[in-house]
């Protein structure tokens, strides 16, 4: 089992002929992801990586049969791009396009949102990999080991890095969720976490947040309220950023006293959460828990 992309998902890239896009397709092909085209405006009907290009998402998934989509479109068209993907049917959009406006990513949200049938994961984030299926983003490959830990994170490089530390612990993952750091995304800490809760192979999961909004102790709540099913290993990062200052993500800023690193861990503490002081404690944690 895995949780929003496998070996079966039928993925496009939209951005394909882009510089971007290239370069990360032909990284996810060679990984073994089942990449069935791409799209670029103007571009149907040509080759490209030995797939074909398509001037639409629709076509892509009248021809092709696409499901998933990952999206490199510079920031002045990504939100657009989330739409085409929604309204032609495509089941997972995972956006890693980064700086997308605010207003717009807005209307994306609440289009995505009101289709109900379909998923958003990002905008600025790593992509989700479920190791040796599929690989749809921008994440190291071969640091990702199949295993029975499922990670949820806000911070791409602490994705691998987690993902890094499980391996040498002897584990692996089922599903790595980068949800994405600025203030708007598409799914939620929560909705992530719930995912891999609900996933039978999955049998603890990795929680990585960081300072700023809600997202962890809205987790930390639900996992509390549905009664710890599965032991979840957190850690908060920006424990030492200053007030009111954007720490690297657009959505990491301490707006108020609940929004840092220490209101944070004591919430997911108090909800039976294993909380990590410092990354590096990570692997072992996980180790620990799973006896």
């Amino acid at each position: 089992m895995s949780v929003l992309v496998n070996k079966d998902s039928k993925i496009i890239v939209q951005g394909f002929t882009g510089s971007e896009g290239t370069f990360h397709a032909s990284q996810m092909i060679e990984y073994g992801t089942n990449v069935v085209g791409g799209v670029t405006p103007g571009k149907g009907g040509t080759m490209h990586l030995d797939r074909p290009v398509f001037n639409t998402v629709k076509d892509a998934v009248e021809k092709a049969g696409a499901d998933t989509s990952i999206i490199f479109v510079p920031p002045a068209f990504a939100a657009d791009a989330i739409m085409e993907a929604a309204e032609a049917g495509i089941k997972v959009i995972i956006c890693i396009t980064e700086g997308i406006p605010v207003a717009e990513m807005v209307t994306a949200y609440n289009y995505v949102k009101n289709k109900g049938n379909c998923r958003l994961v990002g905008p600025n984030c790593p992509g989700v990999i479920t190791p040796g299926e599929a690989k749809v983003g921008i994440m190291p490959g071969f640091v990702f080991k199949k295993g029975t830990v499922g990670i949820v994170s806000k911070s791409g490089t602490l994705t691998y890095e987690a993902a890094d530390q499980v391996v040498k612990q002897g584990l692996g993952i089922t599903t790595a969720i980068g949800i994405g750091g600025d203030p708007i995304i598409g799914t939620t800490t929560k909705e992530a976490v719930e995912l891999l809760m609900n996933d039978p192979e999955t049998e603890a999961i990795i929680m990585i947040g960081e300072i700023g909004g809600q997202l962890e102790a809205d987790a930390a709540r639900w996992i509390k309220e549905n009664g710890n099913k599965k032991p979840v290993i957190g850690f908060i990062a920006g424990e030492t950023a200053p007030k009111g200052r954007t720490m690297g993500h657009a959505g990491a800023i301490v707006g108020g006293a609940d929004d840092t690193a220490e209101a944070k861990k004591r919430i997911m503490r108090e909800s039976g959460i294993h909380v990590v002081d410092s990354p590096a404690e990570i692997g072992k944690k996980v180790k620990e828990v799973l006896g």
